[in-house]
């Protein structure tokens, strides 16, 4: 484009300078030399124009190639990495190397290995639990079993109850993994309501009277002055309540006491679950929602269930906005497991009875 246009713009220049009647008074001499230099400057800007790609073409190539190597090379690893990782390798991470876009890449690369490598630890450690869980309670079921038909247990009345007790303990710990995985995998759809707290932990209190009558231990309620309602499914708070206090109760020894209290706390009611009972210590508190986790080791009936219900209740908790935690001082001093709720909001309710 440079070579078709130049001439045509030296010539105008040529004219702009030497004036309008140099073309009128022009010789055929004249006429020459400015052809002869048109031609030269035609030559000159071609060969200025090819030595200028030369050039650039060198600089260029060696150029573009170090920078392709730049994005290409990272991409390279992280195509590897992936790799190795979709073959089960998930300990393997990319490098933070290269251009900035490059190395955020690859940071939210590492962030989505290491959720992936946690999943795969809980869900081995998942089968581990579940099949121990399992193992006790068929282990029990066939020991009378065969004791029964090798005639060495009486098959009377107290056998068959201890053997429908293992089958209740198999139906329970099936059920609890059932809710847990709805409640994970978010399947369960809250049917919000305005609600009071206050029926709700009078309903606890009055079910779970007998027990903590029959056990010895006290049973007290400390609810703040005009506690405003909360948003939440009425069902599944009593399901965390009856989880929590029942705890509490399993794990307070005859004398002692449990106290449910319930204030606001920053915009959001909060309900406390208190007992004086054995506690807990400090290196347990950061795992006790984990799925089947225990603070007894040796897993004994006795001292609790399948080590499922404070993960469900964690869950439910959060599937309504809200927080949960346990704090003790450590053994022989009490535990005070605590959730949130939000409160009721007519904005929100109209929201929802719209969109129902």
């Amino acid at each position: 484009m440079t070579i078709l246009f130049a001439p045509g713009i030296h010539d105008r220049s040529m004219i702009a300078w030497l004036g309008p009647q140099w073309v009128e008074t022009a010789d055929a001499s004249m006429v020459e030399m400015e052809r002869a230099t048109n031609e030269i400057f035609t030559l000159a800007m071609l060969q200025a124009l090819l030595i200028s790609s030369g050039v650039a073409i060198a600089v260029a190539v060696p150029v573009s190639w170090v920078a392709s190597q730049g994005i290409v090379r990272p991409i390279e690893r992280l195509l590897a990495t992936a790799q190795r990782i979709a073959d089960g390798y998930y300990h393997e991470r990319v490098p933070l190397q290269g251009e900035r876009e490059l190395v955020r890449l690859a940071a939210q690369f590492n962030t989505i290995a290491a959720v992936l490598e946690q999943a795969e630890q809980r869900r081995v450690a998942l089968i581990g639990d579940v099949a121990h869980e399992l193992r006790t309670p068929l282990a029990t079921i066939a020991g009378y079993v065969e004791g029964v038909l090798d005639g060495v247990v009486e098959a009377d009345e107290d056998t068959w109850v201890l053997v429908l007790d293992e089958v209740n303990r198999l139906h329970r710990l099936a059920g609890d993994l059932q809710e847990l995985s709805r409640v994970e995998a978010k399947q369960i759809v809250l049917a919000r309501q305005n609600v009071h707290l206050e029926p709700l932990i009078e309903a606890i209190c009055a079910r779970l009277e007998p027990q903590f009558t029959e056990k010895g231990v006290r049973l007290q309620v400390q609810l703040a002055n005009s506690l405003p309602s909360v948003w939440v499914d009425p069902d599944r708070i009593l399901q965390v309540l009856m989880n929590l206090v029942g705890n509490a109760l399993q794990y307070t020894p005859r004398g002692g006491s449990v106290t449910i209290r319930a204030l606001v706390v920053e915009k959001m009611v909060q309900v406390c679950v208190h007992d004086t009972g054995i506690g807990i210590a400090a290196e347990h508190l950061p795992h006790l929602f984990e799925r089947f986790y225990r603070v007894d080791k040796a897993r004994a009936r006795a001292t609790g269930g399948a080590g499922i219900g404070l993960t469900i209740c964690k869950a439910l908790v959060e599937l309504h906005g809200g927080q949960i935690g346990i704090h003790s001082d450590g053994p022989g001093q009490g535990t005070t497991c605590w959730f949130t709720l939000p409160l009721f909001d007519h904005n929100v309710q109209r929201l929802s009875d719209a969109l129902a």
